[in-house]
C-alpha cells in the first residue's frame, strides 16, 4: 500500500432490505488530491461515503486510513480519524453564531466560563486562512448566504483536524462567483495535503478541479482514471452506457401560435420589467445570474406572488392568475426549482403526488376512483421511465432523479398548454437528465409551450429554440438558436 495512499476502502458491500446498494466496491484516495466520484442516482456514491462517515455500517469490506485498518461504526469514530463530510443540507445550527458553529465540538475549551472574545478571535483566524475575513464571526448563521454557510461548514471541519474532506454536490445552490471562491478553497486545502472527495453531477467542474475520477454504476466499480486521460464523452459513456451525443435529442420543432405573451411585468422587488413570449411547440430558455428575477417572474405569473403591473396575454386573452389553482385550471403549470419544499409532498404516496393537479380525472361525485387512478399513474410513470417499487410508496423513498420525474408527471397529467420548468435537472444524474430532456421535447412536439429556466448554459444551448437573458429584474436580451453561445449569454447576464 502506497505511503501516499491516505484512504483505502476494499471490498465494501451494503444491502438494504435485500437490495444491493454496494457490491464489493474498491476505492482509494491519495494525500493532497481531489478525487471525484460520479455515477447515476442510485449508483452507490452516497452510500459509500456514508459508510466512510460512520452514518451507516457496511455489511462487509475493510477501511484503511494511512495504512492502518479502521473500524468506523459511528460519526464520532470518523471525526476522530479526521474524516468530515459536508452534505447538500448543511449540519449547522442556524440560531447560533458563526463562531459558535465553527467550534461547536469544543466551545469552552472544557472551562466553566466561555471566553467569547477568544472564541470569535479563533473563528476569525480560521475564516481568514480560507480568504473570508469579511464573514463576521458574531453573525447568526441564518443571516448568511448559502456560500458563506458552506465556508462556515468547511471551517468547522478544519477545526477537527480534518485530513479527508468529502463534499456532496457542493455547488448545487451557488452562483458563478461563489463557485470560483469554493474552488480556490479546495485548491488551497489540496496544496496543504488534505484529501478531498468530490461528488458532483456537473462534469465541467470535475474536469476543472479533480485529479482522478471514480465511476460507480449499479453499486459496483466501473473504473478509476486520471481526469487528464479522459474526455467528457468517455466519462458519460462509462456512467450510463450511452454516448454524450444522445444527451439532447434531435428535435424538428413545429412551432405554432403565441400561447403566452408578457409585457412590462413588475412584481415585488426582484422583477422590474420582464417582457417575453412563447409559442406552441417551442422551448424558450431563461438564462441569467442567480438573483436576476427569472424565478420570481414565473412565480408572479403563476399566481404565487402578487403582480404590481404589466400585461399577460394567455391563449389570446388578457389574463392575470389570482392564485395557482386558477393557473392550473387554465392549463398553466410551474415545475418548482425546489422539488422537496415546493414541488412534492414528500410524506404522501407517489400516486397522490402524480394526480394532485387534476383530481377531477380520477374522481366521481367527489369520490376518488382508486383503481382508475392507480392504472393511470402506472401508465404515466412508465412513459417517463420512472423507477419505483409501488405507487403507494412515499415519494421521499425515491432517488432525486425519480422524485423529479414524479414532479414532472403531475404537470403531464394536468394536460397543460404551457409549462415553466425551473431548473428541471438540478441535482439529478446524467441519465435522469436525458429522460427529462426527452420528456420536454415530447411535450413540445405535442404543441405544449415550454419555458425552461436554467443556470446550465449547456442546457439552454442544447434544448432551446430561443432564449431570453435577465439581469437585475429586466429582460436584457433575446437570442435565436443560431446565435447561442456561452459568451453571448454571459455578456448579457453580466452587462458586459
Amino acid at each position: 500500500m502506497s505511503e501516499e495512499c491516505r484512504l483505502v476502502m476494499k471490498g465494501i458491500s451494503k444491502s438494504f432490505a435485500g437490495v444491493n446498494a454496494l457490491k464489493n466496491v474498491d476505492f482509494q484516495a491519495q494525500k493532497g488530491e481531489i478525487h471525484a466520484i460520479v455515477g447515476e442516482n442510485g449508483a452507490g456514491k452516497s452510500t459509500l461515503m456514508k459508510i466512510l462517515a460512520g452514518a451507516i455500517t457496511r455489511d462487509s469490506g475493510d477501511i484503511f486510513i494511512n495504512g492502518e485498518k479502521q473500524y468506523i461504526r459511528t460519526p464520532l469514530d470518523a471525526i476522530k480519524l479526521g474524516i468530515s463530510v459536508i452534505y447538500q443540507e448543511f449540519m449547522l445550527a442556524p440560531h447560533l453564531t458563526v463562531a459558535e458553529n465553527i467550534f461547536i465540538d469544543n466551545i469552552s475549551d472544557k472551562k466553566t466560563v466561555i471566553n467569547w472574545k477568544q472564541l470569535k478571535g479563533k473563528a476569525r483566524l480560521q475564516l481568514t486562512k480560507l480568504g473570508f475575513d469579511d464573514i463576521d464571526p458574531g453573525a447568526k448563521v441564518a443571516s448568511l448566504s448559502v456560500a458563506y454557510q458552506q465556508v462556515t461548514e468547511i471551517c468547522k471541519c478544519l477545526t477537527r483536524n480534518t485530513n479527508i474532506l468529502v463534499l456532496d454536490e457542493p455547488t448545487s445552490v451557488l452562483t458563478f462567483s461563489e463557485i470560483e471562491k469554493l474552488f480556490e478553497i479546495l485548491i488551497r486545502l489540496k496544496n496543504d495535503g488534505v484529501t478531498i472527495i468530490y461528488i458532483s453531477h456537473r462534469l465541467d467542474e470535475i474536469f476543472r478541479i479533480a485529479d482522478r475520477v471514480t465511476v460507480l454504476k449499479d453499486g459496483g466499480n466501473v473504473s478509476t482514471v486520471p481526469v487528464s486521460g479522459i474526455n467528457k464523452e468517455q466519462l458519460v459513456t462509462m456512467m450510463i452506457g450511452r454516448e454524450l451525443s444522445q444527451l439532447f435529442a434531435e428535435r424538428q420543432p413545429n412551432i405554432g401560435g403565441v400561447v403566452l405573451e408578457v409585457k412590462n411585468l413588475r412584481a415585488g422587488h426582484m422583477v422590474k420589467d420582464a417582457s417575453f413570449s412563447v409559442r406552441a411547440g417551442e422551448i424558450v430558455g431563461f438564462s441569467g445570474l442567480v438573483g436576476s428575477g427569472r424565478t420570481e417572474a414565473m412565480r408572479a405569473l403563476f399566481g404565487i406572488d402578487p403582480v404590481s403591473s404589466g400585461e399577460m396575454i394567455y391563449m389570446g386573452k388578457e389574463t392575470r392568475f389570482k392564485d395557482p389553482r386558477s393557473s392550473i385550471r387554465q392549463g398553466f403549470g410551474l415545475l418548482s426549482e425546489d422539488r422537496k419544499k415546493e414541488g412534492l409532498i414528500l410524506s404522501q404516496s407517489i400516486r397522490k403526488n402524480a394526480t394532485i393537479t387534476s383530481l377531477g380525472k380520477v374522481s366521481r361525485a367527489g369520490f376518488l376512483k382508486h383503481r382508475t387512478e392507480k392504472t393511470l399513474v402506472k401508465d404515466l410513470l412508465a412513459s417517463l421511465s420512472t423507477r419505483y417499487g409501488s405507487t403507494e410508496d412515499e415519494v421521499r423513498s425515491l432517488s432525486g432523479g425519480n422524485q423529479q420525474k414524479v414532479s414532472v408527471a403531475k404537470w403531464v397529467f394536468a394536460n397543460c398548454k404551457c409549462i415553466v420548468f425551473d431548473e428541471p435537472t438540478r441535482g439529478v444524474d446524467v441519465g435522469a437528465k436525458i429522460e427529462i430532456y426527452r420528456i420536454m421535447s415530447e411535450l413540445a412536439s405535442r404543441g405544449v409551450a415550454i419555458i425552461m429556466i436554467s443556470s446550465e448554459m449547456q442546457e439552454i444551448i442544447g434544448m432551446c429554440d430561443r432564449t431570453y437573458v435577465m439581469r437585475q429584474g429586466v429582460t436584457v436580451g433575446e437570442l435565436q438558436k443560431g446565435n447561442f453561445s456561452e459568451e453571448a449569454i454571459i455578456k448579457l447576464a453580466m452587462g458586459v
